[in-house]
């Protein structure tokens, strides 16, 4: 099928009666491929109400490359790396997922390569897995500016693009689904400056009375690292909105927290999109004013590089968004094998407040490990079933999952009004689908 939007791919035919399903019909989980756990239908012909779950995760990949082009050399080889991140997803098997640290490039060759060398192709014993539809776009990370932002006294560094990066689209995001997108309704926030947002936290000088940015490159310095997408899903739980991004980390910057500054702001943009803010500030890249109306599902998806106790983001970063009324409050995802890993890494993790089976990545003795990847539905759901895919040595993927930093976190939603249904799965915690997880 052709693209119907520059920025979106759809691959294959959509089923028919599709559009009649979504509409008022909820589904049913068949026999799991997850073990213990309900998975989503193989088929739209299996959809039966009212009991769907659909699976929703983000994971960052740490599918990027410092070279331009140098993602897509790679996935025209046998890469490991991308072989064992496409079998965590394989066994997961989530329906829509957002990768983040995904390299972009303009003609899409990347996520090409990665769908039909590696999701569509078996690896480490696990079945194949098509996305149909997904959603991939420019983003400001590497991105040159032709302003020296990092004040090195050059304007072509990685640290003068609008968002860290040694080439344009390192570091980039990819959406996929095995649902279709409305490509139309699409909104994207890659433009907005930092300094439109009410209250911008504005780095200044430490110790000194002047803003470390100058007024020319504050004036013009965009707010989002890679950029905040709000992509409209067809669901068979009905329109479904992801809310996705992937903030700057907190860290490598000096006293004057530039980057922790804007890490907020960038979780800030959600708590205004959320809160439906009319203002002219809030205006999209297609000319687009205002928030998310109210009423509206969604699912927020990302690497936010924010813990909400530990780390080196600013106090309640994260927490404004975990705190929105409209952000569904609900037990974290969990695994215990982040317990297990934080008591052997050591270091700072012997120091930390959070609760470490909530980690959802492994950052070393230094900085620890912290639970900074999240998946955040409206109240319009519930949550049945979560983890955070952590497995132990001696379970399957504890060798796929080490060549990211990150760990996939992964929620089963119903429909808040949908009827109650036991699972099979129990109460116990684990980092791996095919064990028990927690049920809520």
């Amino acid at each position: 099928m052709p693209t119907t939007h520059h920025q979106v791919t759809f691959r294959g035919r959509l089923p028919a009666g599709f559009a009649a399903l979504v509409v008022g019909v909820l589904t049913a989980c068949g026999p799991s491929e997850h073990g213990d756990l309900p998975s989503p239908p193989a088929t739209l012909a299996e959809l039966a109400p009212p009991t769907m779950s659909l699976r929703v995760a983000t994971y960052n990949t740490s599918l990027n490359d410092d070279a331009p082009g140098g993602l897509i050399r790679r996935l025209q080889g046998d890469d490991v790396h991308a072989g064992k991140i496409a079998a965590v997803l394989q066994h997961v098997r989530p329906d829509i997922v957002l990768l983040n640290e995904f390299d972009y490039d303009a003609d899409h060759r990347a996520a090409d390569l990665f769908q039909q060398r590696f999701l569509n192709r078996g690896q480490y014993g696990q079945s194949p897995i098509d996305y149909p539809h997904r959603y991939l776009a420019p983003v400001n990370t590497g991105l040159p500016s032709g302003l020296d932002i990092d004040s090195d006294g050059h304007t072509d560094g990685p640290g003068d693009a609008w968002g860290f990066g040694r080439h344009a689209g390192q570091y980039g995001m990819l959406l996929l689904s095995r649902f279709p997108l409305d490509a139309t309704a699409v909104r994207t926030f890659q433009n907005l400056r930092w300094s439109s947002l009410p209250g911008a936290r504005q780095p200044r000088q430490p110790g000194a009375s002047k803003d470390w940015y100058s007024s020319d490159i504050w004036s013009q310095l965009r707010l989002s690292s890679k950029s905040h997408w709000d992509v409209p899903i067809e669901t068979p739980l009905g329109r479904l909105h992801v809310l996705a991004s992937h903030p700057t980390p907190p860290v490598f910057d000096g006293p004057e927290k530039r980057n922790a500054l804007r890490n907020f702001d960038e979780i800030r943009l959600w708590v205004e999109y959320l809160n439906n803010t009319q203002d002219a500030w809030l205006t999209d890249d297609q000319g687009r004013q205002g928030g998310l109306p109210e009423q509206t599902s969604f699912v927020l998806l990302g690497d936010q590089n924010a813990d909400p106790v530990d780390g080196s983001s600013i106090e309640h970063a994260i927490v404004q968004l975990l705190s929105h009324p409209r952000v569904l409050d609900y037990p974290a995802p969990r695994s215990t094998q982040g317990r297990i890993a934080a008591e052997r890494a050591g270091g700072s993790n012997l120091t930390q407040q959070g609760d470490p089976d909530e980690d959802t990545g492994n950052f070393g003795p230094r900085s620890g490990n912290l639970r900074v990847d999240y998946v955040l539905p409206s109240r319009q759901f519930r949550v049945v079933n979560s983890g955070v895919f952590w497995p132990a040595p001696e379970q399957i993927g504890a060798d796929w999952v080490t060549v990211s930093d990150h760990r996939l976190v992964w929620l089963d939603l119903q429909a808040e009004n949908a009827p109650q249904r036991a699972s099979s799965a129990g109460v116990a915690h684990g980092g791996d689908p095919t064990t028990a997880q927690t049920q809520y």
